[in-house]
């Protein structure tokens, strides 16, 4: 298949393209991606181009800058290889060079912003080695993985550059927000010198009056020591939607974990403990009250009326409690049966506070932890857990930082636009 341009003016430019016929239907679809792939590095030639300049002198800044002349370069575009001779810049006093064409058309390294925007969103879904089979199998453009890591770290470090001083829009809600959740949770990630450690994720969920939720937004940060850049980083996201919605309920959902509750604490009108975690709970002491084969009917009676009345019933919490703790002062019980009851009702005195799911229910807020139980599923453990994978900080850092922008509806086209705008240069 051939491909020329037949003509152009200052405005736009006409390719002439030849299709021939084949023998077969997925034959002649090959053929043709093979095609629109020589269009596409024409058509991506033409426009680098577009953005050079003439060779005469520039001024930047305070700065007068000549050009060296015209030099050769090979740019990575979603269709292929595109060579182009552009104008280098430098001053009078030598120094970093400059050069117009890669500023004008906000090239990433090597890579037009497309194909890395491209190459980024399949590595914050796969692995290297798959983005490269895609790439080869799926769309005609074979690239060395060290191109592929290469571009998205620094496509992960314009994100992380400007994660503080980029703000996202929120996307049209299509009810008004009647409630919003903020949880946190950590799950282990295997990394290269240090083993399993925790990463953290955070999820800020948008509700209707129904309880129905809307949109969530995802923060997920690398193992660190003491967890500081997470938390500020998810606290200013909590900060941005208090000043969005200053008058709306914002409900710390968690489990059990201390550091998790001194941070929701500092943010929440509501601190509720994830309802399904506290049912876990109910479920040891159903077991450890009736635990022989025969009992098994009234067990599961038990636990049902018990999860009914914590969810529906107020003050649940409290009289599920003394339920406990005079089934273990009165009836005769194995020493381990007696000590997982006791756990429970330890449990249940220091967080019987939190489970207020009485009022949460009557008023549709939410109770649950799933949404950022399932974020540190499908941001962290889909991605980063697979085989024997371990991990550096830069690189499970720069993976994080490009999935919390990609699971988040808008973000990523966002942070593109935004890109878009500023530039490598301005942005990194």
């Amino acid at each position: 298949m051939d491909a020329q341009i037949v003509s152009t003016d200052d405005h736009s430019f006409t390719i002439q393209v030849t299709v021939s016929y084949q023998d077969n239907m997925l034959q002649a679809e090959e053929a043709l991606q093979e095609g629109l792939n020589k269009v596409g590095s024409l058509s991506t030639l033409e426009l680098l181009a577009y953005f050079d300049t003439d060779g005469s002198p520039i001024r930047i800044g305070e700065t007068n800058l000549t050009s060296k002349g015209k030099v050769e370069k090979e740019y990575q575009t979603p269709y292929g290889a595109a060579i182009v001779d552009r104008h280098v810049y430098q001053s009078s006093q030598g120094g970093k060079t400059y050069v117009p064409l890669e500023s004008g058309s906000k090239v990433i390294g090597t890579a037009t912003p497309k194909f890395a925007k491209m190459v980024s969103s399949k590595y914050s879904t796969d692995a290297a080695p798959g983005v490269q089979r895609d790439l080869a199998e799926n769309h005609g453009r074979p690239v060395a993985l060290s191109f592929i890591k290469n571009l998205t770290d620094l496509v992960g470090a314009i994100a992380q550059a400007k994660e503080e001083s980029w703000s996202y829009t929120l996307p049209e809600m299509p009810h008004r927000v009647a409630s919003i959740s903020a949880g946190l949770d950590g799950t282990c990630l295997n990394m290269m010198t240090s083993g399993w450690r925790e990463a953290m994720c955070g999820s800020l969920a948008f509700f209707d009056k129904q309880g129905d939720r809307m949109h969530t937004i995802y923060t997920a940060a690398a193992p660190e020591y003491g967890k500081a850049n997470f938390l500020q980083r998810f606290g200013s996201e909590v900060a941005k939607v208090i000043e969005l919605y200053p008058k709306v309920p914002l409900v710390g959902l968690a489990d059990g974990a201390p550091d998790n509750w001194r941070f929701l604490e500092k943010h929440c009108d509501r601190l509720t403990l994830d309802f399904w975690h506290v049912s876990e709970y109910l479920a040891k002491a159903a077991h450890a009250m009736y635990p022989r084969k025969n009992q098994k009917e009234v067990r599961e009676e038990w636990l049902e009326e018990a999860c009914h009345r914590l969810k529906y019933k107020r003050g649940g919490a409290s009289r599920i409690l003394h339920q406990l703790m005079a089934f273990e002062q009165h009836q005769k019980m194995a020493t381990n049966h007696r000590k997982e009851l006791n756990q429970v009702i330890t449990y249940f005195s220091n967080q019987k506070e939190r489970m207020h799911y009485y009022k949460n229910v009557l008023e549709n807020l939410p109770i649950g932890s799933g949404v950022t139980e399932a974020a540190c599923k499908t941001m962290v453990k889909n991605r980063m857990c697979k085989g024997a994978a371990r991990w550096k900080d830069q690189g499970a850092s720069v993976v994080l930082t490009l999935r919390s922008l990609h699971t988040t509806h808008s973000r990523w086209d966002q942070f593109w636009k935004k890109y878009s705008h500023y530039g490598y240069t301005l942005a990194a």
